[in-house]
């Protein structure tokens, strides 16, 4: 049987179209939630960590750390080995997106209806005045045109092209909704063939070789067919060669991968540096301090030794980017103007004990170490530091956070 992928926005009443649709078909619902969780058990990762993958916010850290594009690698092996296993599926929300455009037998699509429609939905159905409706449908469209941009290259998350059927729920309905998706189940274009299978298996082989790329810290675009694996390099890399071959000799082990062509895209002269993914390096490092010369020279510093890092002058900014885009390693100041470093290297252990916390400071004192060192605190620095014995101190903390893992 084919196979329903649902992509839609905010407000759309996508939730009762679906429902209508799976009544009807028989067909098992697989959500986001289930895809992500897949995906956290292939990699390792976090779900939350894989979950932030749709989200137009990025990491101030993943031009080191290609958290994101890990994520989304894992994500899409998820999808194939789902699509593999098992026919009569529908697929809803964001991960309806990962499937190349090729697979025939997946019918795909997109619920959407107009703005005054979705704000009348938000009042109906959750008492939301227009105001805090059109913000939070703002967001959740932001967050798809970046997840549709990325995933596919397109401005427009709506745009037909994407899908076999565009379906304007308020116009048409709820129930007509329903009626028009089973419906074209019934057509012949979207019926399981042996070539659709193959276009599975692709599908399937493709992410194989993704997730092993990124496990060895590489991040490139890859499709098959079968057994003919292409990897395209979409960033500025001045070695090309040598890169072209350790790629090559990493997807060529991947079992079922028959030959390995490798080319560059339309990004390869961009500004974008290709950066390979170093986990013996942390790549995230988030310096903290009040000398705003001081920070930045230590993070360019930091960044020219491959270790990612941002900066924040204060201890509340520091609690606020923790809470929202937790970093491997906190280089920590203790005299600052408002929280002070002790405060925060306290609330950063209580509430995020994973994260490794080096203070680095000019004023402190031994009784200073003492609580420091109670708290938490990886290692006690003094300035001026030696960049060297710095990098060697995150280093050290970077191996026990993956020894923890």
């Amino acid at each position: 049987m084919s196979v329903i992928t649902v992509f839609n926005g905010l407000f759309s009443e996508a939730g009762l179209v679906v429902k209508r649709v799976l009544d009807a078909t028989g067909y098992r619902l697989v959500t986001d939630q289930e895809v992500v969780a897949d995906a956290a058990a292939f990699s390792g990762m976090a779900e939350d960590k894989i979950a932030r993958a749709f989200q137009s916010k990025g990491s101030v850290f993943n031009s080191f750390s290609h958290e994101k594009e890990r994520a989304i690698a894992f994500l899409k092996l998820a999808m194939a080995s789902k699509l593999a296993a098992q026919d009569n599926l529908l697929f809803s929300g964001f991960a309806s997106q990962l499937p190349p455009a090729g697979i025939d037998h997946i019918l795909k699509v997109c619920l959407i209806s107009r703005m005054r429609e979705r704000l009348a939905v938000a009042e109906q159905t959750e008492g939301f005045a227009e105001k805090h409706a059109l913000r939070l449908i703002h967001k959740d469209d932001e967050d798809r045109a970046t997840w549709v941009r990325t995933l596919r290259g397109a401005q427009d998350p709506w745009d037909v092209k994407l899908y076999d059927i565009v379906v304007p729920v308020g116009a048409s309905g709820v129930d007509k909704s329903a009626d028009l998706i089973v419906e074209q189940l019934a057509n012949a274009a979207v019926k399981v063939t042996n070539a659709s299978r193959r276009q599975v298996e692709d599908f399937l082989l493709a992410a194989k070789v993704e997730t092993v790329l990124a496990g060895e810290g590489h991040s490139v675009l890859v499709s098959a067919r079968g057994g003919d694996v292409t990897l395209t390099i979409n960033k500025h890399v001045l070695l090309l060669e040598r890169l072209e071959r350790e790629l090559t000799d990493i997807a060529a082990g991947v079992e079922g991968v028959k030959s390995v062509k490798t080319g560059v895209g339309k990004g390869f002269h961009q500004t974008d540096i290709y950066r390979k993914v170093d986990f013996e390096l942390p790549s995230k490092v988030l310096l903290v301090d009040d000398e705003r010369e001081f920070a930045q020279t230590l993070s360019e510093r930091l960044m020219m030794r491959d270790m990612g890092s941002a900066v924040v002058y204060d201890g509340e900014a520091a609690l606020d980017l923790v809470s929202e885009d937790e970093p491997e390693v906190m280089v920590l100041d203790l005299k600052m103007p408002g929280i002070d470093g002790i405060e925060v290297l306290r609330r950063v252990k209580k509430e995020h004990p994973n994260i490794e916390v080096i203070i680095l400071t000019g004023h402190g004192s031994e009784k200073d170490r003492e609580v420091c060192m109670e708290l938490g605190a990886f290692a006690y620095l003094h300035k001026p530091v030696d960049i060297d014995v710095l990098s060697e101190t995150l280093k050290a903390a970077n191996e026990k956070i993956h020894k923890a893992k």
